[in-house]
Order: structure tokens, then sequence, then C-alpha cells
């Protein structure tokens, strides 16, 4: 794993997680209470062996930089280790990212120092567990030039994304964005491989074909134009995702909509996850920050009905129930719920607080918002459409630090 440097596309817009990307990179997106989106990337990367990687970032990347600053400053810089972020750097033209490919182009001068055997390209968006050498062993066996991450899809659904028709010995023979007919895996014909964004190279071949294609005039993206020439010219594979989590279910999420995104948040507080965060032989690091224990009260009042408590939820770090209920909930660190206020099915992002009498439901509240006493949000969809984003579904979604009225939020 020595011999591989990493690049993790972290410049995305994540437009359709506005409001929540509103001032900042999707793979900043608080996740999980505690965790930030790219924190599993990250962690898989190091639970693989992986030492040397650049976090690639772009637009509103203050956020995304300082956590990887001051949460994944934990390698050694003088054993060559480190991971670093790298804003765009205009070294070639004046030209913003114009495409995945793009992305690595431009950054194809952090290879010269190091000048790695294999350069793995990954997403920093999507929440998974994968042993990335796993990739480098099947790049061994079939003395491949690339090896591409696949995951099995149904057929009927697999039309959304990059489908990667293979042979019998999962040699690539297509890499189709999107069709119409989804060419199925050899032997399972109710499934495709669809692509995981996951892409493992060897350098010099890499190099070579990044060059030519930022000479042409394409969309510069690795599923569209990358893969598929070289699948003309060179030796490329599919590699099946082995899947780290150790469920009866792979699982592996790009949570690119507001609704999914509450869903897999959802997720963590059921009894059984799909996802499990508490796996001690594969562990999800974070920036830790220096908060007191989460604290419950008024238990000596729960015949009033004001007693703290949170059920079938997770609680972080300076959270303080203070005679409030939570139920099937995610509450970041630093978040108050006063007297008697409800809050249900909801993802609260960190410092917001949860005035007296408020009721809450299917909501999700990013950062700084406080919540006057007495609010009612996710029981009336009209009157929350007159005041928040909400979602077909009636998700939601209050943006971070949006000042709300207790004449104009309360009821009765």
């Amino acid at each position: 794993m020595a011999k591989i440097f990493t690049m993790v596309l972290a410049g995305g817009k994540g437009e359709r997680l506005n409001p929540l990307t509103e001032q900042r990179a999707k793979p900043a997106v608080p996740f999980g209470g505690k965790y930030r989106i790219i924190d599993f990337t990250l962690s898989n990367c190091l639970n693989s062996g992986l030492r040397q990687i650049a976090v690639l970032i772009q637009y509103k990347s203050h956020s995304l930089d300082r956590h990887i600053r001051i949460g994944w400053n934990i390698l050694n810089a003088e054993l060559g280790e480190y991971i670093t972020s790298v804003p765009p750097q205009q070294r070639i033209s004046e030209d913003w990212y114009r495409g995945t490919a793009d992305a690595v182009f431009q950054n194809l001068f952090l290879l010269d120092p190091e000048q790695p055997e294999y350069l793995l390209v990954l997403a920093g968006d999507h929440i998974y567990k994968m042993n990335y050498a796993d990739m480098y062993n099947l790049m061994q066996e079939k003395q491949a030039d690339a090896v591409v991450g696949a995951i099995e899809t149904p057929l009927a659904d697999a039309n959304r994304f990059g489908v990667i028709g293979v042979d019998e010995d999962h040699r690539i023979l297509s890499f189709d964005e999107k069709p119409d007919k989804p060419m199925a895996i050899p032997g399972d014909p109710a499934h495709a491989y669809v692509s995981m964004g996951i892409y493992l190279f060897r350098t010099e071949v890499v190099r070579e074909q990044l060059i030519r294609d930022a000479k042409e005039g394409t969309k510069h993206d690795f599923g569209r134009n990358i893969i598929p020439r070289m699948i003309k010219e060179n030796r490329v594979y599919a590699f099946k995702f082995q899947d780290e989590n150790k469920k009866a279910v792979k699982y592996w999420r790009d949570i690119g909509t507001l609704d999914a995104y509450w869903e897999a948040n959802m997720d963590l507080v059921a009894v059984d996850p799909l996802f499990n965060l508490y796996d001690k032989a594969w562990p999800i690091r974070t920036y830790q920050g220096q908060f007191p224990p989460a604290k419950f009260v008024f238990a000596q009042d729960f015949q009033g009905g004001r007693m703290g408590v949170a059920l079938d939820s997770i609680v972080c770090g300076g959270c303080i129930i203070s005679g409030g209920r939570v139920q099937n909930s995610v509450l970041s660190p630093h978040v108050r719920v006063h007297d008697h206020a409800d809050v249900r099915e909801s993802v609260v992002m960190e410092n917001v607080v949860i005035g007296e009498h408020a009721r809450i439901r299917r909501a999700i509240i990013d950062k700084d918002v406080i919540i006057p006493p007495k609010t009612v949000i996710g029981f009336d969809p009209v009157a929350d459409r007159q005041r928040f984003k909400v979602t077909d579904s009636g998700l939601v979604v209050i943006s971070k630090g949006m000042k709300l009225h207790a004449a104009v939020d309360s009821s009765g």
C-alpha cells in the first residue's frame, strides 16, 4: 500500500443537499451526530494502510479544510505520511475543475515528489466501508492497468448509475452512464454492476490518458471519458465490492438528496442499523471536540410530564436534555432541549437550542439555530413551506443560523 498515492475528490457543490451545502462543501456536511461525510472515506484509507492522501477541494472549502487540518493531522510527515487538503492551484490554466478527470489532471504535480506506482481516486461524499488493499490485490492478480469499484444493483434500478459491463473474468467490456438497457452481470440476469466512483490506476497509464483528455473537448470525467477509452486501449477490471460493514446487505450510500440524508441518519438510530458505527475492528475517525458528557435532567418530575429522556436516539457530548423528550433522532454536540419540548425523527446539528413546549417532527435543523418556545415544526406542511425548505416527502430543513421569531413561529 506504500506504492499507492490517494486523491479524494471533494470539490462538488452538492446542490441537491441545499441548504445544508449553502455554506459548506458536501463532504463537510455533518452526519451521524459527530462525524462529517468525508470521515468515512478517510477512515477507509487509514484502515486500508494508505498514508499519502490529498483531498482535492474547491467550492466553499473553509469548513472542510478546517476539519481536515484539526481532525486529520494525525500522520507523521517525517515518515512521508500525510492527509492534506489541496485547493485548486490553477498551475495549468485559470479554470476551476471541469470534471473529475480534470481535477486529478490539474494535480498531477502532487505525484512528482512521491513517484507512486499506483494512483487511487476516491469520492469524498459516499458512506461505506471498504479495504482498498483488496483492489490492489486484484490489480496484481489480473495485471490490470485500472480497477473500478463495482457494486451489484437490481437491473431495474441500474439505469440511474454508470453501468459496468463485464465478461466472466470481470474484465470490463463497457462503461455506460445511465443506459436505457443496462448489461446484466454474467450468471446473474437480475443484477448489474454499477460504478462506485472508486478507481485504482497504474500511474504511468492514467497520467498519459489524463494528458490526452485535457487536450480534447470532452467532459473531462472518469466515468464518461477516461474509463471508456481505457477499456479499448488497456486492461481494465471490475472489483466486486467487498463490504467491511459485515451485514447481510452491502452498504454503500451516495446521500445526494435531503431525503436520502435524513433516511441514512434515521437508520443509525434503529435497533439493528444497516450501517455499524460500533465495530472496533473498523473504526470511524473524526475530530473529537472537548465536550462534556451528555446530560438528562428532571426525572423527579416525570408525573408532570417534565422528564429529560432520549429513546432510540444518538445523543452526542455536550447535549443537555432538560425536561424534554427526544425520540428516533440524532443530536450533534451541544444541543439543548428544554422543558416539555418534544423532538421526533429529526437530525439536530451542533449548538441548536429547542425551546420549552416546542414540537418538532421529521426535520433537519442545521447548526446554531434557536427554536423559540412553543414552536411547531413538521405538523403543518403549508405553514412550514412559508418559513422553511420542505421536500416533496414533507421533510422540513432549517438553514444554519436561521433566525426564528416567536411571534411568528409559536402556537398556543
